[in-house]
């Protein structure tokens, strides 16, 4: 195929170059002349394009373009760039003869004649759709993953230079590490560091080994724009070219925080249930020790005090089994400390405000403490209530307080805190037995030398101790960690060496009112009585040391060996006064059943458990079931006689055990004068207090009214009374807390209590007065006045 000469144009061309040209397909190549007419077409032009010769030769070059580059004149700018640069190089859309588009890569070369004046331009275009499709590809590859990293927030993935430096950030690094873009890039990536790591050369070890290695992987502490820490996952990649040339780091972060977290809480966790599981198996190892310890000191006490009565003038005898009492007290309180890690008290909780109990015992704890120890109280405002045996409680605070003492040899201060606490689903998650909610918190804390981790571990486990030997059980804290927890708490150690321990307790809140810790009970006179007690103990030696002792108390006593033979005697008919059973029992009949079928059997029966190990028979939840009597072992003979005395709801006989002497019951009240009295009735209600006052006046009495004891004190310092006539229950002051404070200011004056309740001797211990049980007769409320019903 020939190429036509243009008009006008002698192109200078070999016969090779001529025939290369017309036999190509690879390339549409063809003459432009000076005016932009097509003046040659070859092969390629053919294949490429669509257009036959005798289409496309004459027409003008730019129907070989888009409508819409010909509208913006986009072939004229060709022709214009080649006469003033002799060359433009394009790539851009071209139009086939059938319509369609293809992508074209398009080189125009101007033509000059010999005087160098422009005589047309050769245009050779090639198809390279195929590679544009190839890199639109590869761009909307590198475009995804572009939009596939940027949109990782979990991650966060960067480069970096072969040096470290921050080349590019995805939207995951800002939101981890804090930093935008424009912040963070041409940075080194050791500012991600700690001060420590970034000291000890850590970013660089990293770099080392991932270009060393290809990778570099290793979890630590990394900073975030505003300082904080997080625990992070790092991974860093070395990208190197086909040559092996190191271009840069790839690196990935997470924050594994959370997770990090969570396997910390597992753990801790697992160690909680196992200390829980261990002082679980203690405890119960310990309970049963404690049980059969006390069947024996109740033997040697029992008999040891029925001899200490009979040879209490024989002043050798008599100091000798004191000497053996003590030791029995002292195995007591060593069993009673073993029961209370084995959390199986017999607790008896009462709602209290704990700030009065602290305050309470703050003589105590001076004279425990001494000279050197300061001892400050921190109670928050508001403090919320708390149901806990104060009696108990107060036994811990002072283990805890002479445990400070002594890691403060030299002196230092203790510090008792007193506030409101919630402990949250996060704070108790490691501590299965302990469930979220309001509870009051008392810490003790100390200067003292503190204790190593490994101490603290072993804190609460009975009879670990780090005192020299004979200076401390090793029971303290384990009986504080049972009384706690049978008391529904929590109980937590936080120490460092040399900068002292604290100790926190934590104790469920009551919203119930409070009432006063201190209704302390003074020593009372022992009673005995005449009615009749069926024990039924097991153990052959303590059922005939109890047998004694009541004997002794002036009781007709009867005895079985278990449940079944004491339900046999109970049957029989025989008057029984009180049924005195030990809670453990052999046999298929159990204590508890056995007392039951009793009380059906006799309803005036009065029952008294006792026992060393209650085994949650008679206690459940740490505390007695209600109504249940309980006298733990060992006991005294007093404390025997006195229990006795207040089921049974009479004051009984006083026993003089020195001479074996009974005497009535009576606390000494004087004479009262024989004409009409003045008296001063105390009652919160006031239909029963105008009843009163005139029931005394139809008596011949002169009556004055008050209706709680600040009234009854303003009356009282106003005027003379014969006698104060008040209710124990009052709002406020307590009717006996207000007959003390009027007996020491008027010491003349006769004291009478009205009550509902049944009112024990330890509630009237040694206070000069007379009881009225309401409802009471005309007849006995004037016996009170001329002199009986006295206590």
């Amino acid at each position: 195929m020939t190429i036509p000469e243009p008009t006008n144009m002698q192109p200078d061309t070999s016969d090779w170059t001529r025939r290369w040209v017309g036999s190509t397909v690879d390339y549409s190549v063809f003459l432009i002349s000076p005016d932009g007419r097509v003046a040659s077409w070859n092969e390629g032009g053919v294949r490429i394009e669509g257009y036959r010769p005798e289409e496309i030769l004459g027409q003008h070059f730019s129907v070989l373009y888009t409508d819409e580059d010909r509208r913006d004149g986009f072939p004229d700018a060709v022709m214009d760039s080649v006469r003033k640069t002799g060359r433009h190089d394009s790539e851009g859309w071209r139009r086939r003869k059938d319509g369609s588009t293809f992508w074209a890569s398009v080189v125009t070369t101007a033509l000059r004649d010999g005087q160098g004046l422009f005589d047309g331009a050769v245009q050779a275009v090639r198809d390279v759709s195929e590679k544009r499709r190839a890199h639109e590809a590869v761009l909307e590859s590198e475009q995804r993953f572009g939009l596939l990293v940027q949109g990782v927030t979990d991650y966060a993935i960067f480069m970096l230079s072969p040096d470290g430096y921050v080349t590019n950030w995805n939207s995951g690094a800002r939101r981890i590490k804090g930093y935008s873009a424009e912040e963070i890039v041409g940075s080194h990536f050791s500012r991600f560091y700690t001060p420590e790591d970034a000291a000890a050369g850590v970013p660089q070890r990293g770099l080392e080994t991932a270009a060393r290695e290809g990778r570099f992987e290793a979890e630590g502490r990394r900073v975030r724009r505003d300082g904080t820490t997080f625990w992070a996952h790092v991974v860093l990649d070395a990208i190197r070219d086909d040559d092996g040339h190191l271009l840069g780091f790839a690196k990935i972060t997470r924050d594994i925080t959370e997770r990090r977290e969570a396997n910390e809480l597992l753990e801790k966790t697992r160690a909680a249930l196992f200390q829980a599981q261990k002082m679980e198996a203690i405890g119960k190892l310990t309970g049963g020790v404690a049980h059969d310890f006390n069947n024996v000191l109740q033997v040697l006490r029992g008999n040891l005090e029925l001899l200490e009565n009979r040879h209490r003038r024989d002043a050798w005898s008599g100091e000798r089994l004191a000497h053996a009492i003590d030791a029995v007290e002292r195995g007591a309180k060593l069993a009673s400390q073993l029961l209370a890690f084995g959390r199986r008290q017999a607790l008896r909780p009462v709602v209290v405000n704990l700030s009065a109990v602290v305050h309470g015992i703050d003589n105590m704890l001076a004279r425990a403490l001494g000279e050197t120890i300061n001892v400050e109280t921190v109670v928050a405002a508001g403090l919320w209530n708390t149901l806990i045996d104060t009696h108990q409680l107060e036994n811990v605070l002072l283990n805890l307080a002479i445990n400070a003492r002594d890691a403060m040899p030299t002196g230092g201060r203790l510090t008792i805190e007193l506030t409101n606490a919630m402990l949250d689903d996060r704070y108790v998650r490691p501590f299965p037995d302990v469930p979220p909610g309001q509870y009051v918190m008392l810490g003790v804390t100390d200067t003292g030398v503190g204790m190593p981790a490994e101490v603290v571990e072993r804190a609460f486990d009975p009879f670990f101790t780090t005192k020299p030997e004979g200076q401390g059980t090793g029971l303290g804290l384990s009986m504080a960690y049972g009384f706690v927890k049978q008391s529904g708490g929590h109980i937590r150690i936080y120490s460092e060496v040399g900068h002292g321990t604290t100790i926190r307790i934590y104790l469920p809140r009551s919203t119930e009112t409070a009432v006063d810790p201190h209704a302390r009970h003074g020593h009372t006179v022992m009673r005995g009585g005449k009615e009749t007690i069926l024990v039924v103990e097991d153990d052959a030696r303590v059922q005939s040391t109890v047998v004694s002792m009541l004997t002794d108390l002036g009781y007709a006593v009867l005895k079985a060996d278990d449940a079944e033979q004491a339900l046999a005697v109970i049957q029989s008919g025989v008057h029984i006064d009180v049924l005195f059973t030990d809670v453990v029992m052999p046999g298929t009949l159990r204590s508890p059943d056995m007392a039951r079928q009793a009380a059906l059997l006799l309803p005036h029966l009065k029952i008294l458990f006792t026992s060393g190990y209650t085994q949650n028979a008679i206690v459940h939840g740490g505390r007695l079931d209600p109504g249940v009597e309980l006298l733990s072992k060992p006991y005294s003979q007093e404390e025997l006689a006195h229990k006795l005395r207040r089921i049974l709801g009479t004051p009984g006989e006083a026993i003089d055990m020195a001479s074996g002497n009974a005497h009535a019951a009576r606390v000494g009240t004087a004479a009262l004068p024989a004409g009409p009295l003045h008296v001063l009735v105390v009652e919160d209600d006031e239909a029963s207090l105008e009843a009163v006052c005139e029931i005394l006046q139809m008596l011949g009495h002169s009556a004055a009214k008050a209706m709680n004891a600040s009234e009854a004190t303003e009356r009282l310092d106003a005027g003379r009374f014969d006698v104060l006539l008040t209710d124990l229950n009052l709002p406020g002051v307590s009717g006996l807390k207000l007959a003390k404070q009027a007996v020491a200011a008027h010491p003349g004056l006769q004291v009478i209590f009205a009550s509902g309740d049944e009112l024990s001797d330890d509630v009237l211990s040694h206070f000069p007065c007379r009881v009225l049980r309401k409802p009471y007769a005309i007849e006995e409320l004037n016996e009170a006045l001329r002199g009986g019903s006295e206590r």
